[in-house]
């Protein structure tokens, strides 16, 4: 891939799975320099559908549709392998985790859908980093998602 038009880095946090989560996004375009940062928390969930959720939330925030180039970067190996060795199988056996009758369907297949079709508006490609270990991004995301699970704390 040509350098992308953004840098999109996610994490998703939760303090207990489930319990109160928060997501977070960095989008950095490298062609300015500039970057947003997003953020937010729900009430109940899990520490994947946050992962899925900032991923989603960041795409949603980029405003040019349509032949950008977006590097996803994130930490979640949920989320990286999903979209780069799962998804197409999910979508061949109708969002179900196999071929046979009765197979279960995907856990958290709404966000999965969402960001199915997301994905499509952009030309893609993923960079998993370890969590923890000094990404300067994935730190800050990190720090954000924390500080969104304060929030929902403090406002329910």
């Amino acid at each position: 891939m040509d350098t992308p038009d953004v840098i999109l880095y996610t994490d998703g946090a939760c303090s207990g799975n489930p319990g109160p989560g928060g997501w977070a996004a960095i989008l950095k375009h490298p062609s300015t320099g500039k970057c947003k940062e997003i953020s937010g928390g729900q009430r109940d969930t899990t520490n994947n559908r946050m992962e899925l959720t900032a991923v989603i939330e960041g795409l949603r925030a980029i405003k040019a549709k349509k032949c950008w180039r977006v590097r996803l970067v994130s930490d979640s190996e949920y989320v990286i392998n999903g979209l780069t060795q799962w998804i197409d199988g999910w979508v061949a056996n109708n969002w179900k985790r196999g071929k046979k009758a009765g197979a279960p369907p995907v856990k958290n297949v709404d966000l999965w859908q969402e960001l199915h079709a997301l994905v499509q508006q952009f030309d893609m490609d993923y960079e998993h980093v370890r969590g923890h270990s000094g990404h300067p991004e994935n730190e800050r995301c990190d720090q954000l998602a924390v500080a969104a699970i304060e929030a929902v704390r403090r406002d329910h």
